[in-house]
């Protein structure tokens, strides 16, 4: 499976969505015939058993908010306390102007029926969340929280997300960091085998919060001890600079005037130069790429952009890593698959890097790519008759 399979499905649940954020997104769009097949035998047609779970030692219960929202493949939709899929509506905004959606935790541990749907599993601490439904070309749409906007109403809230996509039995699902990280979330996937991915070490939050404060490129991208802002969020608002990764790139433009480097994917192995400014492969098919920005980079965009096609998407979403894992240089046979390479030198994604040695399993959603060569914190079951998303230890 072409690394780039994993987002567009998600991509297309929450494209009527009005600011959603530009996340993980974890998805196999490439087998997206597959995903929308029943892969299960109906055991849990039913519905998916979800356990929230609070361990945060931070917040007792009953000052955590619950919320399900995302796409049922037609409309934007959200799940009540009591499992049931419903339509956004317009109506559902409140006196205030915001929809409350809250599915309120019951204890410790709290079990919701997950219908077939794609979407967000957000926990807001203290405070509710402010969605608010708006009119949108194909209906009623939600706003979703942009908490890295300082004018954003959930600026505030402490709160965070996992992702899914829950369909026919198999449930594909992670923990991000691609937009901001604030609450540590694992999640446990049982079915044909038991998983987990996301826990965070012992006292990991504030190593995060620390680690990119010590960087100064990175340092205004800590907002007190509420989140970490992605540093692509950062761009255009002072926080971080618009020009950071340049002289790598450029580094990157000048080595590979003079030799080849050689991407491998499921389509097979692309050889590429750089000739007229341009990044050019021959292999499989002939792609070529122009120059990225940074913000190309942070965002995997741009002139990465990672098209659905089985060949410019594959090559793309793997020079996107390799970008901002800083691995280029160092290594003309991509993808790398050696952690220990990634991150080295001044310049490279500190974010990135602080999310990954904060994790237990050494994996994270640091950026858009963070799944080449499997280090995303992502899970998936063809079979899956549980979920648990723990709210782990704050200290």
């Amino acid at each position: 499976m072409s690394p780039v399979s994993r987002r567009a499905l998600f991509r297309g649940a929450a494209a009527a969505a009005v600011a959603v954020p530009a996340a993980g997104l974890v998805t196999h769009q490439a087998s997206a015939g597959n995903l929308f097949r029943s892969q299960a035998t109906g055991a849990n047609a039913a519905g998916l058993p979800v356990k929230i779970v609070n361990n945060s030692g931070a917040y007792d219960s009953a000052s955590v908010h619950v919320y399900i929202v995302g796409n049922d493949g037609k409309n934007q939709c959200h799940v009540t306390p009591e499992g049931e899929l419903k339509p956004v509506q317009l109506s559902d905004n409140g006196p205030d102007g915001y929809t409350d959606y809250a599915i309120p935790l019951t204890g410790t541990e709290t079990t919701i029926t997950l219908p077939e749907m794609s979407g967000r599993i957000y926990v807001a601490c203290g405070e509710k969340l402010k969605f608010k439904a708006v009119e949108a070309d194909t209906g009623a749409a939600l706003a979703y929280p942009a908490a890295w906007v300082e004018s954003d109403p959930n600026y505030p809230i402490v709160h965070d997300c996992a992702e899914f996509t829950y369909k026919g039995g198999a449930m594909y699902c992670n923990t991000t960091m691609v937009d901001m990280f604030s609450v540590p979330l694992s999640i446990g996937l049982k079915g044909a085998k038991d998983q987990t991915t996301g826990t965070l070490k012992p006292g990991a939050r504030a190593k995060v919060f620390d680690s990119v404060r010590s960087v100064e490129a990175f340092s205004k991208l800590v907002i007190d001890d509420k989140r970490v802002i992605a540093p692509g969020h950062g761009m255009g608002s002072g926080l971080f600079a618009e020009d950071y990764f340049a002289s790598y790139i450029d580094q990157v433009w000048d080595a590979y005037g003079s030799k080849d480097l050689k991407v491998t994917t499921n389509a097979g192995t692309f050889t590429g130069r750089v000739s007229g400014g341009r990044l050019a492969f021959t292999g499989p098919a002939e792609v070529s790429f122009a120059k990225p920005s940074t913000k190309d980079v942070l965002f995997c965009d741009g002139a990465l952009a990672a098209p659905n096609d089985g060949t410019t998407g594959p090559v793309a979403a793997i020079l996107g890593a390799a970008f901002n894992r800083t691995t280029l240089l160092s290594a003309a046979d991509q993808p790398t698959t050696d952690p220990a390479t990634f991150y080295q030198g001044d310049i490279t994604h500190h974010y990135a890097k602080a999310m990954h040695a904060a994790t237990e399993d050494g994996k994270a959603y640091g950026f858009a790519f963070d799944d080449v060569a499997g280090f995303a914190s992502y899970i998936e079951d063809g079979a899956a008759s549980e979920l648990t998303l723990t709210m782990t230890p704050f200290e």
